[in-house]
Formats: structure tokens, sequence, C-alpha cells
């Protein structure tokens, strides 16, 4: 499996972006996405994931109902819309593949990251 995170980008705060991932390769394998992101001098953590067969989700406490995560099984395409940013979300998004929705770090796929920067 491929991984492409597209969609960040420098946004003040208060501001969207929706992040985009295409899968290719092997996507029939997958039983789910997450988004993952790593701030500057801190560790990589588990933002949302979603079962690709039955779209269950999970997110990060911190940013439930801020952050939607959706995705497009024709496409092969997960989607991350994240609003009402703060400069907290500041960070590199990446795209990965997951061994469910809990989103463990372990076991991954993962595709380069994005950037997102937040201005306060």
């Amino acid at each position: 499996v491929q991984l492409q995170a597209s969609g960040g980008g420098l946004v003040q705060s208060g501001g969207s972006l929706r992040l985009s991932c295409a899968a290719s390769g092997s996507v029939s394998s997958i039983g789910a996405m997450g988004w993952y992101r790593q701030a500057p001098g801190k560790k990589r953590e588990a933002v949302s994931c979603i079962s690709t067969s039955y779209g269950a989700r999970n997110f990060l406490d911190s940013v439930k109902g801020q952050f939607t995560i959706s995705r497009d099984i024709a496409k092969n395409m997960v989607y991350l819309q994240m609003n009402n940013l703060r400069p907290e979300d500041t960070g590199v998004y990446y795209c990965a593949t997951a061994r469910s929705i809990d989103c463990s770090l372990s076991g991954n796929t993962w595709g380069p990251g994005t950037r997102v920067t937040v201005s306060s």
C-alpha cells in the first residue's frame, strides 16, 4: 500500500483545512485508515481513524467536534476536515493504515506527512 497525503499549509487560528490521503496498491487489504500528527518536539499521536468498510470513526478527545474524518471508497481516499484550528494543532500530519479504529501506533503503513501550521 502506498499513501500520499496533501492539503497542509499555513492558516490563521480559527481557520480550516482539509487534508486528503490517496491510497494505492493493495487497498482491499486495508481495514482502517487514520490520521496522525507530530508536533514539534512531541511524539506522534493518533488524531482520528475510520473503518474502511463500515465507516466507524474514532477521534482524539481534543479534536472531537473540531475534526471530521471521512472516506471515499470508490476513490480510495480518506479526508480530514479540520475546523477552528488552533496553534496547538500545528504539526506534521500523516496518513496511515491502521489495524483498527483504535488507531494504535503499531503495524501502520505510513505515507509522507503534510505540514500544518496554525498561526495565532
